[in-house]
């Protein structure tokens, strides 16, 4: 068989398999990307490392090969826009793994999706209790849309008609306790300044400062290597241990 006919066969057999891999492994494991970009990343990645470390294979082999799966995501892409249940095929569909507060086992174990990736990804999007969510949806590409119940979503100043300032994004001054002098000479601050009102909160030493960040009002957030904290709430399973430094 022409060896380029060959490597065309295996191209398309293992487009197909990885993507039918993907599909049987869960959205879960797909992290924030389509299924085809993930797909891609993990067989073009393989094609390109052999390219570099095969020497005892012609390099146009692979050269072929790395074309012939860029044609495949153009074309499945393109055909997946044509017709819709290829696209639904190539992607899948969003699935609803919270209603009304409840959780959809049967929905769950169908995509190989734990509680704890639910619960992991409602924290991320703020939702600490499941009862307070109407719907989350597991979407195509691994991420979970979250619909707050009405009574559980934070009023914003327009819903009471209440004018508003500008917030913008704080300035790091300290990380690991080393200061950002940039950040300070751009909010036309200094050294001095900075350690006068680190000692107002009882800190002597930059040394002492994990983190510290300056806000758009002038506020000064300080987080210290060592917090005094008299208790910890542990939200693993793990037997209590030593208070987290």
């Amino acid at each position: 068989m022409n060896p380029y006919l060959e490597i065309l066969i295996r191209a398309a057999g293992a487009f197909a398999a990885v993507i039918i891999l993907t599909r049987l492994v869960g959205k879960s494991q797909v992290g924030g990307l389509t299924l085809t970009d993930w797909v891609n990343g993990i067989v073009v990645g393989s094609i390109a490392a052999g390219l570099v470390t095969q020497l005892n294979e012609p390099a146009g082999y692979y050269v072929f090969g790395l074309f012939l799966f860029m044609i495949l995501t153009m074309v499945s892409e393109w055909a997946g826009m044509k017709y819709r249940p290829l696209h639904k095929l190539m992607d899948d569909d969003p699935t609803v793994v919270v209603h009304n507060g409840k959780i959809l086992e049967n929905n769950m174990h169908k995509m190989r999706y734990t509680v704890d990736d639910l619960t992991s990804q409602l924290r991320q999007k703020e939702a600490f209790n499941i009862a307070d969510v109407e719907y989350a949806i597991a979407e195509p590409n691994g991420q979970l849309s979250v619909l707050l119940k009405s009574q559980a979503t934070p009023l914003t100043p327009r819903d009471i008609n209440v004018p508003s300032s500008y917030r913008g994004v704080p300035s790091e001054l300290v990380v690991d306790g080393v200061i950002i002098q940039q950040n300070l000479k751009q909010n036309t601050l200094d050294e001095d300044w900075l350690l006068g009102e680190l000692q107002r909160q009882g800190i002597q030493s930059i040394k002492e400062v994990f983190y510290a960040s300056l806000d758009t009002d002038g506020n000064l957030y300080v987080d210290k290597k060592h917090d005094d904290m008299d208790h910890y709430l542990d939200i693993t399973d793990k037997l209590p241990g030593r208070m987290p430094q």
